[in-house]
């Protein structure tokens, strides 16, 4: 198997046994078990991927860890042990978890996703990616013609203002983004301060109407 990853990490905060990481030892993927959150500390200079599991974590309301807003946007993530049902699909490949292993699946099923995801290969339900693309390459041919000064704005815009833009966007107070994110209220306002001077909106009002027009642009360009 080609993969570059230098180390598969286990956020594994149940007392069962992290067969997960045991497959993974199977195949020569050298890996670490992290029993609590809090002891995590992301080594930003190797290629680490980080897997998480959803059993045992404290969830925000799409079912995805709490965890995970503030992983993702430094390394690849992934959710593992997920109960059917539990976890809104969609909320968890637009945030950028690279994929989603369920606790009923077979162990080959589970092999097999966990040598995509290592190979850098999204994991999800194909009818799910297709639909995802297909509202992407919609809204890219309604707001086609972009102008140079917004694409200037979201430029500007780093990557964590993109994050809280869409998390306004689906209606998240400051408490809730701050909960998602682990940062304080305080910071959120701060980045919402920002935000808005760099959007050019007086309030959250007008920040939703400008990402209306402009949320397909404001993640896709960096």
């Amino acid at each position: 198997m080609s993969s570059n990853i230098d180390e598969l990490v286990f956020v594994h905060q149940i007392a069962a046994p992290c067969h997960l990481a045991i497959l993974a030892e199977s195949i020569g993927l050298k890996t670490r078990i992290v029993k609590h959150a809090a002891d995590l500390e992301l080594d930003k200079k190797s290629n680490n991927f980080y897997f998480v599991s959803q059993k045992g974590a404290a969830l925000d309301n799409k079912g995805i860890p709490l965890l995970v807003s503030r992983l993702v946007v430094h390394v690849p993530v992934a959710l593992y042990q997920v109960e059917r049902g539990s976890l809104d699909q969609e909320s968890a490949l637009l945030l950028g978890v690279r994929g989603l292993l369920y606790s009923d699946q077979r162990m080959d099923l589970m092999l097999t996703g966990l040598r995509k995801m290592v190979s850098d290969e999204l994991w999800y339900d194909r009818p799910l990616i297709s639909k995802i693309f297909r509202r992407l390459i919609q809204q890219l041919d309604t707001n086609i013609d972009i102008s140079t000064d917004t694409v200037a704005i979201l430029q500007k815009l780093t990557t964590r203002e993109r994050t809280i833009i869409q998390l306004v966007s689906s209606g998240a107070r400051n408490k809730e983004i701050a909960q998602r994110l682990c940062i304080s209220e305080h910071t959120v306002k701060a980045h919402i301060s920002s935000i808005f001077r760099k959007t050019e909106s007086r309030n959250r009002v007008e920040l939703l109407r400008w990402a209306q027009t402009y949320q397909t642009h404001c993640e896709l360009v960096n």
